[in-house]
Formats: C-alpha cells, sequence, structure tokens
C-alpha cells in the first residue's frame, strides 16, 4: 500500500519505525520484489502496510506486514522472507480529495 505523507505521519505515530524515502537507492528494488509500497524500517527488518479491507468503515486501516528482516548486527543487510502479518493494525484517518 502506497501511503501519503499524512498517513506516513499518522503510521509512525502508532508504530515505531523509520520510513524508507522514496528517493532511497534501494526503493527501486524494493518495489521490484515486493510491488509499489511504502517501506519502513525498524529494529526487525523491512514492513509494509497492507489494507484490513473494512471498506464500509470511514477509517481506513492497514495491518503491518514484514517482508524482510536484518541478517547483521550492524542492521545493514535484510534477508526477505515470506510475508508474514504482525497482527499490528493501523488506523488511518480517510484521506480528503
Amino acid at each position: 500500500m502506497k501511503l501519503s505523507s499524512t498517513q506516513v505521519k499518522q503510521t509512525l505515530s502508532q508504530f515505531q519505525a523509520e520510513v524508507l524515502p522514496d528517493d532511497h537507492p534501494a526503493v527501486p528494488q524494493l518495489n521490484n520484489l515486493f510491488g509499489n509500497h511504502t517501506f519502513f524500517l525498524d529494529n526487525r527488518g523491512l514492513k509494509v502496510l497492507e489494507p484490513t479491507g473494512a471498506p464500509e468503515t470511514e477509517a481506513q486501516s492497514g495491518e503491518v506486514v514484514s517482508l524482510a528482516d536484518w541478517s547483521d548486527a550492524t542492521l545493514t543487510s535484510l534477508r526477505p522472507h515470506e510475508p508474514e502479518m504482525t497482527g499490528l493494525v493501523v488506523v488511518l484517518e480517510p484521506s480528503r480529495h
């Protein structure tokens, strides 16, 4: 799920991580591997948000999904794995168009 800047702020207020900027050199490769997402890095690895499918509600939400774990103690190398749902749901305010 690709997030707006407002949604990124809302996510970071509920989930301790750093957003990987769209202009980061790794983003094109990550998009090729995982699709077009806003990517987050935390102390365990690489995460994205996937919609939680409740379109009838006013607020939108997404579940944090783990895509890769750090493979070294210095947090410089990631080891991809099958997507794992973390159980952490982030509530996003509806976007105003």
